[in-house]
């Protein structure tokens, strides 16, 4: 992702600099999510499936439940960090 130097943000507008400005925010927010789903789901893949080969395109029972297991573990444990920072 290219970034906008400060000078070109000073040549807009306050309205057009502060949409802008919004706009960012919410692509480096998105950026940080789709790289935490990537990190738990190589983490929980290489947990589940540990020196299996890959022989079929679908996950058996065992698989996918260790892949939800994981996943809510991983879910619940951010929410915990989460409300223990913001004070709940």
């Amino acid at each position: 992702m290219s970034s906008i130097s400060p000078s070109a943000l000073q040549n807009l507008d306050p309205e057009s600099r502060k949409e802008m400005m919004q706009f960012i925010e919410a692509e480096q927010s998105k950026s940080k999510v789709q790289s935490s789903i990537h990190s738990f789901t190589d983490m929980c893949f290489k947990k589940c499936n540990k020196d299996k080969p890959l022989t079929s395109p679908t996950l058996d029972s065992k698989e996918e439940q260790c892949l939800v297991n994981c996943l809510n573990r991983f879910l619940d444990t951010n929410i915990k960090v989460v409300e223990s920072l913001q004070g709940k």
